[in-house]
Formats: C-alpha cells, structure tokens, sequence
C-alpha cells in the first residue's frame, strides 16, 4: 500500500447510488469498485444488505461482492440494516465472497430515525446491539451516526446525545465511529469541537467524518475535523448520494463531497492520500459516464491543483 497521511473512503458505489433511480449493472458497479480500490483506496462502500423491495439498487449485493477481486489492504463495507442483513454478510463471508466491514446505522435525532430508519431510536440501539453481537469477532464494524450535526426535522442536536450514541457503539464493541452531517448543517467550530470532545472522551475508537456539501461547507468541515484530529473521511466521486430518493428533506443538493475536490485539497496541503493521482481524472470520468450527466466535483471540470507534484489537468468532460 501506498504510503498515507490520511484515509478516504470512497462512497460512490454504496451511498453514491442508493438514491439513483435507475439500476447500475451489476458488472458496472463491480468494475468501478475495483478501479477505486487499484487507485489506492483502503475503505471502499461497496453494497448494502437491503431489502431489494426498498432499495433495488443493492438488490445484487452477493452477486456483486463475489464479483470483486479481494486486494490486501483493502476494506470492502456493507451497509446492514438488520440481523437478517448480518446473517446474509457471514453467509458471504464464509463463502469467500462477503465484504469484511459492516455498516450500522443510527439516527441522533427521533424523527429522522423514524423517516429514515422506520425506527424508534430505542429500537433501533436494540436493532444494532443485535447485530453487533452477530458481527462480534467476524466482521470489522463501523457505527454511524446521521444528522449528528443537526436534524432537518427538529434542529439542533445535543452534543450530549451525541457523545451518549459514541458511547454505545463503543460498549458494544464498535471500534470506528462515524459523525455524519446528513444534510450539511455543520459549521467548522461545531466540527472541531464535537470530534475533539470525541477523542478526549474516547481515545480508543477511530473517528470518522462524514459531510455533505448541501451548503458548500463540505471542505471546510474537513479542514475543521483534521485540526481536532481526525485521519479518516467519507467522500464520493463527483460529489454523488445523499439519502434516498423516497426520503426528501434537506432540498436542493444533499450530495457527499467530491472525492476529486478533496483529494486535492489534502494534497495541495501536503497530506499524502495514498491515491495514484496520474488515474484519478479517468477514474472521474468513468463515474459521470456511469450516470450520464455532469457531476458536481469542481477538480473533475477544472483538473487538481497544478501545484501538486504529479498532478496533471482534467480531461475535457464536454
């Protein structure tokens, strides 16, 4: 593996497309993984264990990881909603084929747990426990908590309450933590202060950050959660996902920061990404090509930052 500063997990294929409407290939979508993971990716979201009824993008979750050829190093995610859901990942994982990182999912506030989860929070901490005692041993866990910036439907959100959701995950055996700004209502100084709370309060776990670029603040929060400490971000080439297309709140565009526009902020800031920066534009253009339309990264348009060493301009994407 290359050597790093800083871990980007690419969320394309996952959190990317669960709201695109019409079906990616599954050969497609297997192909496009393991280009991320050739252009250096340690994390890469690959699929969710869903209900094919409620998102039928993921309805080849099998098929597809057992399409994937394994590279050492590289963590490939699931996202699981259920007990049922982890069953399906150990099936997999013993059948050779499964990802080896799961996903679990809480909201910080009541009403979207209920929108987005179909859950009451207290049901969804004994959802997750369940599953968390079926992933114990087998399964790298990450735990994820939406809107933990503040919620579409009530507001603010008590950093208490945040801290307290941390703390489960960590009880149960849960080593990386992800705060997600589900709709980009994060501000730098509530960023740095949240994961430097964090990495005081719970020093053995691996925090992750996780912004949309609702408002265009998606790169200064990141800016913000490197200063407080944090190594390792979500982004998504072309700044694609965001939340289902049968869940609407937030408005306009809800996308995860362009992986491009990250990639070379960090580097323009002397950041290693561990990423081969020379296959990174075709990579991007694969991506819109994949969708058929212009994405919203501003370095897939522009090329990254000149004054990286090795960076060349961008392909014309007209």
């Amino acid at each position: 593996m290359s050597a790093r500063d800083v871990v980007l997990c690419e969320c394309f294929a996952r959190d990317g497309l669960q709201h695109e409407p019409d079906f990616i290939g599954t050969a497609v979508k297997a192909d496009l993984i393991d280009r991320f993971a050739s252009l250096g990716f340690e994390r890469v979201e690959a699929t969710s264990y869903s209900n094919p009824k409620v998102v039928p993008q993921f309805a080849d979750a099998s098929e597809l990881l057992a399409m994937l050829p394994r590279r050492e190093g590289v963590w490939y995610k699931a996202t699981c909603a259920n007990a049922r859901a982890v069953q399906r990942a150990l099936a997999d994982l013993d059948a050779g084929i499964g990802a080896n990182e799961i996903s679990l999912l809480v909201s910080a506030s009541s009403s979207h747990s209920l929108r987005n989860l179909k859950r009451e929070r207290a049901d969804q901490w004994n959802n997750v426990a369940d599953m968390a005692r079926l992933a114990a041993g087998r399964l790298r866990m990450v735990g994820t908590i939406s809107v933990a910036f503040g919620c579409p439907f009530e507001g603010a959100v008590d950093p208490d309450s945040v801290m307290a959701d941390v703390q489960r995950f960590a009880e149960l055996g849960v080593g990386i933590v992800t705060l997600g700004d589900t709709t980009g209502m994060a501000a730098p100084a509530a960023v740095r202060d949240l994961y430097s709370r964090m990495a005081l309060e719970f020093p053995q776990l691996t925090p992750v950050a996780h912004f949309h670029d609702t408002r265009g603040t998606g790169l200064v929060n990141y800016v913000a959660a490197l200063d407080a400490g944090v190594r390792h971000f979500d982004c998504a080439f072309g700044g694609v996902g965001g939340h289902p297309a049968k869940v609407r709140y937030g408005g306009g565009h809800t996308g995860n920061v362009a992986t491009e526009d990250l990639v070379s902020l960090l580097e323009s800031m002397g950041l290693r990404t561990g990423l081969d920066l020379d296959a990174l534009d075709a990579v991007s253009q694969l991506c819109q090509q994949t969708l058929g339309r212009q994405l919203h990264s501003r370095v897939a348009q522009s090329g990254l930052n000149p004054l990286i060493a090795g960076a060349r301009p961008a392909q014309d994407a007209s």
